[in-house]
């Protein structure tokens, strides 16, 4: 039958919208048909509930008859008096079933050492009950606190500020269900005695006495409520400068001595009483077990947060070298304990990764908070991982600010030890370095697009320097061919080589002046270090090549009694070096050394002759130039080292060819070229026993260096011991220093285009030439 023009158009307009109204009118009758069926179940429910609380009714009344006679014959007075208590029931019935229901079971975990024997005394179930009360309560009314919190926080606020102990009382609540896990202590103390203990300690004064006897007993017994007056006492000792806190704590300190019992008992024993009453488990492969859902633990819960600030505390403010050594060590050994307590976590990381980046502690201090940083990368989950990592590159980024030859150690120290940290998990290393090394190359670009006077402040700084040195030593120390050889497979890292090297390529020609030949020289080091690990070939020769083009070290220098340039600690020559011959002679020796690093790195290649002739070309028309008798820049100390290396290069390239003369593979064999000269050592090669001899020239020249350095300011710290003697005043050797880096940062402000303009005319000139 054919359709009808009318149910063609109701399908066309109103067919969907037809289906969709059914559709909600069928959910709607569904849903009343479900409310009427929970209805009628609730009140059959109902229904069983009345008819079982009538039979218990019947029985209840049965059972206390006797109960109820005895009520009744007693007077309103009595009742009273009796302070609401109600009458016992008779021994015959009553006996043999309280004595099962005051029972309570003993904790497994109890029956590991002295102070979990607990044998509960009479009443200690109507101790329990008034315990879970009062637990009850305090749950309720820190609810009330939160959300009174949120509602009034004006009024939250004030409390705080006028009645701290309102809000504060949870921990010590908590605090005070230790002494149930200690009920052994009580047995084996007599009432007497431990009354008499009670009545000593409760003293604002804390005496040695006390403490000492604190120690006994966590050194003997493993005594948990020793160790919670331990932490209280180390809570008042972390606290004790903090004048404004206005938080009043249960003891006082004065006796200096006292001060430092705490803390070494603390610091000391509350690891090992922690290891006996909650052991932790380590796999070999560095994953900890904590037995978390135990009782014991819960109950410890708010002693390790209160002893976990306490620390973090003491961190942020101790001065003593020792101290903090200490307090380092115990944090480490804690760290299973507060993994659970994520925010504490970041606060403590963020704390000992300053004391990690401080270069006025020393290096002992420095290992011990790395150690904790590398223990907590260890164990903890992936998000308190990246949390560690980005914590210790700001450290490194903000201890870095300056470098001086006094200081270059330590920040090398902080960059080994940081490299390490980036291999534990290189999933989670690969993100956050992904994360960094991005943010470097937009302070790249952002430097190179905007075009203002000071847009290169943000890339030429020690900082920025010091972290694409950084990068460099991440990727050689867990990229390493050798590495991944054993490994059997390509670190997760190897990805990050790429952006790396661009960028520091970037930063190299960002201002080709000779200003910044030293920044220059620092990044094609960092270069030097990736290609040696990781077999990389990175084009670094083009970028030295360009310094012997310079004006620089094209034209004649004028004499200077100027001191060398440190090339080790320096990013840029002031302008008093400027076309100085102290100055054109550094330059020579760093271009001749970084060449003669980059060629050895390829000496047994078998294309070596095809990559240094183009250099080898280069260098020769150098130096004829500037050995010239009409011109140059009569410096025959830079020429004389460039054509030795020049010669040595020559030699080189002979000696590879005269070993390619022999191989019977062709060229596109890879392994045959891979394996070409692979047992002989590099310093057996021409160059390499010539880069091997100018090395250790190199290290005996810095160890007089540095010998000589250390003798002066062993003098100059004779001299001041004795001029404090006399009354007299000095300078410290670093202040001056950095007074010196701050001038340098007023010269570097005021270059002008016009200054980096002169010197692009002047290597146009050269090149006209």
């Amino acid at each position: 039958m054919p359709v009808s023009k009318a149910t063609k158009k109701f399908q066309k307009d109103k067919l969907g919208d037809t289906i969709k109204r059914r559709k909600d009118v069928a959910k709607i009758k569904q849903r009343k048909q479900m409310d009427a069926k929970k209805k009628e179940r609730k009140a059959r429910d109902n229904a069983r509930a009345d008819d079982v609380e009538e039979e218990a009714a019947a029985k209840r009344l049965k059972m206390n008859g006797a109960k109820d006679d005895k009520l009744g014959e007693m007077s309103m007075d009595q009742f009273f008096q009796g302070g609401f208590q109600i009458p016992e029931m008779s021994k015959k019935k009553t006996k043999p079933k309280t004595g099962k229901r005051k029972r309570t079971p003993v904790d497994e975990d109890a029956s590991e050492g002295s102070d979990e024997d607990m044998a509960e005394a009479p009443g200690a179930a109507d101790d329990s009950g008034s315990d879970s009360e009062s637990g009850d309560d305090m749950d309720t009314h820190k609810e009330q606190l939160a959300g009174l919190a949120e509602k009034d926080p004006e009024f939250y606020k004030y409390l705080k500020e006028n009645d701290a102990e309102l809000l504060d009382f949870a921990e010590d609540a908590d605090l005070a269900e230790i002494d149930a896990l200690s009920a052994s202590e009580d047995e084996a103390t007599p009432r007497k005695k431990h009354k008499a203990d009670e009545a000593e300690t409760t003293g604002n004064d804390l005496t040695i006495k006390t403490v000492q006897k604190w120690k006994s007993s966590m050194e003997s017994k493993h005594s948990l409520r020793a160790m919670k007056e331990v932490v209280l006492a180390f809570r008042s000792a972390a606290h004790m400068n903090d004048e404004d806190s206005g938080k009043s704590y249960k003891y006082s300190i004065t006796d200096p001595d006292v001060y430092h019992q705490v803390q070494v008992t603390t610091l000391q024993l509350v690891p090992k009483v922690l290891q006996h009453h909650l052991p932790v488990k380590e796999s070999a492969g560095g994953k900890i077990r904590v037995p978390t859902d135990t009782k014991k633990f819960r109950t410890l819960t708010p002693l390790l947060k209160s002893h976990t600030v306490s620390m973090h505390h003491l961190l942020e403010n101790l001065a003593d070298a020792k101290t903090l050594k200490m307090t380092l060590d115990s944090l480490s050994s804690l760290l299973p304990y507060v993994l659970s307590f994520k925010k504490i976590i970041r606060e403590v990381t963020r704390s000992v990764a300053a004391v990690w980046a401080d270069s006025s502690n020393n290096d002992g201090t420095r290992v011990s908070a790395f150690l904790v940083l590398r223990r907590l990368l260890v164990i903890a989950d992936p998000s308190i991982r990246e949390a560690v990592l980005k914590q210790t590159y700001q450290g490194l980024v903000k201890g870095a600010r300056n470098t001086t030859v006094h200081n270059v150690q330590g920040i090398n120290l902080m960059k080994n030890t940081a490299s390490e940290l980036w291999g534990i998990d290189p999933t989670v290393g690969y993100t956050t370095g992904f994360g960094f090394i991005r943010q470097l190359a937009i302070h790249l670009r952002t430097s190179i697009t905007n075009k203002t006077k000071d847009s290169y402040k943000t890339v030429y700084n020690w900082q920025y320097i010091h972290s694409l040195d950084f990068w460099s030593r991440v990727v050689s120390m867990h990229c390493e061919s050798l590495r991944e050889a054993e490994a059997g497979k390509a670190s997760p890292l190897r990805p990050l080589i790429y952006p790396v090297v661009q960028v520091t390529l970037g930063a190299m020609r960002l201002i080709p002046t000779s200003q910044y030949f030293p920044l220059r020289f620092q990044l094609v080091r960092s270069l030097l270090r990736i290609s040696q690990a990781t077999s990389t070939y990175i084009p670094l020769a083009p970028a030295l090549i360009e310094v012997l083009n310079s004006a620089e070290m094209k034209k004649p220098p004028k004499p200077s009694t100027l001191k060398a340039l440190d090339f080790n600690v320096s990013i840029r020559a002031t302008k008093a070096y400027l076309r100085t011959r102290v100055y054109q002679d550094g330059i020579g020796e760093q271009v001749a050394e970084l060449l003669s690093e980059f060629f050895v790195l390829w000496t047994k290649n078998i294309a070596f002759p095809e990559l240094a002739l183009p250099v080898i070309v280069m260098l020769k028309r150098w130096v004829k130039a500037m050995t010239k008798k009409s011109g140059g820049n009569k410096n025959n100390k830079v020429s004389s080292m460039l054509a030795l290396l020049v010669q040595k290069l020559e030699a080189n390239s002979r000696w590879v060819e005269e070993k390619r003369n022999k191989v019977e593979f062709a060229p596109n064999n890879r392994a045959g070229v891979e394996g070409f000269l692979k047992e002989v050592e590099w310093e057996k090669t021409p160059l390499g026993a010539f880069v091997a001899g100018q090395r250790k020239t190199r290290e005996q020249k810095q160890k007089m260096l540095d010998d000589a350095r250390k003798t002066e300011d062993k003098k100059r710290k004779e001299a001041e011991m004795e001029g404090k003697k006399n009354g007299e005043v000095f300078e410290d050797d670093d202040e001056e220093e950095a007074s010196d880096d701050e001038e340098e940062e007023v010269d570097i402000e005021g270059l002008s285009d016009e200054d980096v303009d002169m010197e692009d005319d002047d290597e146009e000139e050269s090149d006209d030439e």
